[in-house]
């Protein structure tokens, strides 16, 4: 197996995403998206990573995280896992539900870390699944605006440059005026 070319760091950021193997979904209905937040919450402790913003759509993920403790990668590689049996075993599927390990890439300047949150919430409006980004029910999108109080995201370090609720809707719907920069935060 090719060794992973980022390099993890204690109080580094990161975004991590995968997808279906085949671009296939590896969410199938409601209670799918809702166990993988679950199990995020279970194997992401506040004290080993901090989720920053997520988004999940049928066939992939995206997390931004902020690492706290080097157990990282076995923290991804034990949650995956858990994910993909669960998925194997409810739905009596055999084989791989992920394309591939994980995918990080380590975010090193401030206004990637910004256009990475607006990216990962301006995904289901890409691929169709809704007209706005607080729309989707499986996002930190809501959470940014104030529709939904959860617990899951740390959102200090984006609301430190974006204050408030309004602002980071305008953020976040302004997008048509920075897309070459989200074109650069594709996944291929």
């Amino acid at each position: 197996m090719p060794r992973r070319q980022v390099s993890f760091f204690v109080g580094g950021y990161y975004h991590i995403y995968n997808r279906g193997n085949n671009h296939e979904a590896i969410f199938f209905e409601r209670e799918n998206f809702l166990f993988f937040l679950r199990q995020l919450r279970k194997y992401f402790l506040r004290d080993a990573v901090e989720i920053i913003a997520y988004c999940l759509i049928p066939n992939h993920y995206h997390l931004l995280i902020h690492r706290k403790t080097d157990a990282l990668a076995d923290i991804l590689q034990r949650f995956t896992l858990s994910y993909s049996k669960a998925i194997g075993k409810r739905y009596n599927r055999v084989g791989t539900l992920f394309q591939g390990p994980f995918k990080a890439i380590l975010v090193e300047k401030e206004e990637y870390l910004l256009e990475l949150s607006r990216y990962i919430h301006l995904n289901p409006v890409k691929a169709g699944l809704v007209t706005h980004a607080e729309d989707w029910e499986f996002s930190s999108s809501r959470d940014y605006i104030e529709m939904r109080d959860g617990t899951l995201i740390v959102r200090d370090i984006i609301q430190a440059y974006i204050p408030t609720p309004q602002a980071y809707r305008e953020f976040v719907e302004s997008h048509q005026e920075n897309h070459k920069l989200i074109e650069q935060l594709e996944i291929d």
